[in-house]
Parts: C-alpha cells; sequence; structure tokens
C-alpha cells in the first residue's frame, strides 16, 4: 500500500502549476465557505421547536427543525400527536435559484417539492401519483407571522388546481 502526504502532493502540485510556494496559505488550502448567498438563509424563519395546532386549537403535534450541514440545509423531525412521523430535508439549489424540499413519513409518503419566496412566504409545489394513476399537485407554504409564529398550509388538487383542498392547516408556535 503506497501512502501519499497530502500536503506535499499539493505543494508539489501547486509548483508545478507556477504558483510560488510562499503564495499558499493555511487560508487558501481551505475550501471556500459554503451557502454564504443570502438565498440561503429564506427559510431561516423555520428554525426552532415548535408545538403545533390546528385551525381548532387543538395540538396535532411537534416539530424541530435545525440548520445542518454548515447551515447549508434545514432538517425537519415531525412527531405527529397521533403518533406519526416524519422528516424533511430542504436546501437552497444555487444552480436552479430554487428551494428543494424531500420529505419521507412513517406510512410510506414521499414528496419532492420546489419553489421560493412568493408574496413573503415559502411555497413548495411537486406532484405525486394518486390511486388509479391520477396526478396529484401539492402545495405547502410557510407563512412567518411573527418572530414566535408561522402558519404553514398543505393543499392538494387532483383537477390540475381547478379545485383545492386543504390537507393540512398548522400554526407553529415557539416552545420555550
Amino acid at each position: 500500500m503506497i501512502r501519499v502526504n497530502t500536503r506535499w502532493a499539493l505543494m508539489v502540485g501547486v509548483v508545478a502549476a507556477g504558483v510560488p510556494v510562499s503564495g499558499l496559505t493555511a487560508q487558501s488550502q481551505q475550501q471556500p465557505a459554503a451557502c454564504t448567498a443570502s438565498a440561503y438563509r429564506q427559510f431561516d424563519f423555520w428554525i426552532g421547536d415548535w408545538e403545533v395546532t390546528n385551525p381548532q386549537g387543538a395540538v396535532v403535534g411537534e416539530n424541530t427543525v435545525r440548520g445542518i450541514l454548515n447551515g447549508c440545509v434545514l432538517h425537519e423531525h415531525w412527531r405527529g400527536a397521533g403518533g406519526g412521523s416524519g422528516q424533511s430535508h430542504n436546501i437552497y439549489d444555487l444552480r436552479t435559484g430554487k428551494w428543494h424540499q424531500t420529505w419521507v413519513d412513517s406510512s410510506g409518503q414521499l414528496l419532492l417539492l420546489d419553489g421560493g419566496i412568493e408574496d413573503g412566504k415559502m411555497v413548495l409545489r411537486g406532484e405525486t401519483a394518486g390511486q388509479g394513476g391520477q396526478t396529484t399537485l401539492n402545495e405547502i407554504s410557510w407563512e412567518p407571522l411573527d418572530g414566535e409564529r408561522v402558519r404553514q398550509l398543505w393543499r392538494s388538487s387532483t383537477d390540475a388546481g381547478a379545485n383545492w383542498q386543504v390537507v393540512f392547516d398548522g400554526l407553529y408556535t415557539k416552545m420555550q
């Protein structure tokens, strides 16, 4: 087994490229900070520990949302009052200029959503295959109401958006 000293290999490569070794600093050896564009912070209002209630005020679950992977990803962990659970990963795609969410839950549901900020709300949309092969459109929005509350509204349509049904309407309140 041949072992390569990566620092030595890097210096040899730099010298071969005509870059003076004296110009190689510890800082230049580090990768640039990832996810520093302001767009990566657009969904940060959702970070926190939340109690979630329905429009009638009944507790329907708890949600924990954290920034992970150097602040590049928001990780959601949902715990429903009825025992269900789910998780999502949310990331801003600098290449497409859109947010992307991958949601999976304990019932086997998978949602792939894309979108961005519209009228002060984060709005993500995607399609799923319904029973019998019909397409279901999904639209989920998160609206910051103040520093302590966020409203999440999930609507779906099975007729190409002519009619919408509310799947979930939740008020997130930060836990102390």
